[in-house]
């Protein structure tokens, strides 16, 4: 057969060309190949006694027969029987180490468990092909796929399949003692960072950081950001500190605050320790706020410009500094000593002559709130004004806005918002 699944040969017996039974499959050894993991051969079992089969052995291998010649081998230490695995050509363990283990699933954003796996035959190896984490994987290994398949068809339905080519999933590191299933770098990178966060909000924290791992700081940053202060926090304390301060100085200063706020004291002063003097300095003044408080939901990164600027002056400043902040919807006009005087939207600043002074185009009359006003005020003024944000002022100074996502969120049913993930 040109492909099976590891189900349907597991347990079976192993036969001599002679019929005798050598004894029941119970796992196979894989080693890596060039694009796929290559069967190196099948461990069995009869009674209290095992061994290991090179693959170069096996002359049938169906979910009906499985054979293998060991004829002329039995002294050559390709044969392993207990307290002797020296030879052993198996690194890794298709049974022990693959079956039931966690992986991501890009395409759905998700960690997935491993059912089944699909073997293919090709020339005179055997390869896997993909791993099955659907409901027929699992009712494949149970014996009963016939049953639910049935059942599903008496009810009009399809028993779910879903497969993923191995390729798309894992490369083998033969060196490794428990395999670990991660997705190719440049497929986690294209992913958006609220699917990026799902999935390390569904992973053990200490496999979460395998994946980080994989991926720059700037990307880490954004997915970070979208995951409950509480779970961040926790996957990256299993960072490497340096790694950790650097994903730190990526992400918005509020983000960043949320997640040290949720880590121990002696630990985030470490990590402030280590990230760069003006980021850090940003993040310090936000974790000064209480978190029930506007100045605990606002960024203190924003767009402002001084009242005698020009339109065309104000786009150039954007052009300049935008890419290192998050909510670029308003730009605040602001005098020397950090007192406001209006806003302006990037609409009004684009269809303004070049020329034209931004103190003559601003509106005036700035609605906003106070660093310890509670996010119910914040939220009665966003939506009362419809606004994108709200600047937060203290002492009459402007500190910071709160972007109007940041509160929406907290005010929505968990069932309908999606932007923080917590563990699963």
């Amino acid at each position: 057969m040109s492909e099976l699944y590891v189900s349907a040969v597991l347990g079976r017996p192993v036969i001599d060309p002679s019929g005798v039974e050598l004894g029941r499959l119970t796992d196979l050894g894989l080693v890596p190949g060039k694009t796929l993991p290559v069967v190196s051969g099948l461990f069995i079992r009869s009674g209290g006694r095992r061994r290991f089969v090179p693959w170069r052995c096996v002359n049938l291998f169906t979910p009906v027969i499985v054979s293998a010649d060991l004829s002329g081998v039995a002294n050559d230490g390709n044969v392993w029987e207990d307290g002797d695995e020296d030879g052993i050509i198996a690194d890794i363990r298709l049974r022990r180490d693959i079956l039931d283990r966690q992986i991501v699933d890009v395409d759905g954003a998700k960690v997935v468990r491993v059912n089944d796996l699909k073997l293919h035959a090709r020339g005179a190896g055997l390869f896997i092909e993909a791993v099955d984490v659907g409901l027929c994987g699992m009712a494949r290994r149970l014996g009963q796929l016939r049953f639910w398949t049935w059942l599903a068809r008496l009810c009009g339905l399809t028993l779910p399949s879903r497969e993923i080519d191995w390729r798309f999933v894992a490369q083998l590191d033969p060196n490794a003692d428990k395999l670990t299933l991660t997705v190719a770098r440049e497929r986690l990178t294209d992913m958006h960072p609220a699917d990026i966060a799902e999935i390390l909000a569904q992973l053990p924290h200490k496999e979460a950081g395998t994946v980080i791992g994989t991926l720059d700081p700037e990307t880490v940053g954004e997915a970070l950001g979208e995951l409950d202060p509480e779970v961040g926090g926790r996957v990256i304390s299993q960072l490497d500190s340096e790694m950790a301060s650097d994903i730190l100085e990526e992400m918005e200063p509020d983000e960043a605050a949320d997640l040290l706020a949720d880590l121990p004291e002696a630990k985030a002063r470490e990590l402030l320790g280590l990230m760069d003097a003006e980021d850090a300095e940003m993040v310090q003044e936000l974790l000064e706020h209480e978190e029930d408080t506007a100045g605990g939901l606002m960024n203190n990164m924003f767009a402002f410009v001084p009242p005698a600027m020009t339109a065309e002056e104000a786009l150039n400043y954007i052009r300049l500094v935008g890419a290192e902040i998050e909510n670029v919807y308003y730009v605040y006009v602001i005098r020397a000593d950090e007192t406001p005087l209006g806003v302006v939207t990037l609409k009004r600043l684009l269809l303004s002559p070049p020329k034209a002074p931004v103190a003559e185009i601003m509106t005036v009359g700035l609605k906003s709130v106070g660093v310890e006003d509670s996010p119910a005020k914040v939220m009665e003024i966003i939506s009362k004004y419809n606004l994108l944000a709200v600047p937060v002022l203290e002492g009459g100074h402007m500190v910071g806005i709160v972007p109007a996502d940041a509160v929406i969120e907290l005010f929505l049913p968990e069932s309908v918002t999606r932007t923080r993930f917590a563990a699963h």
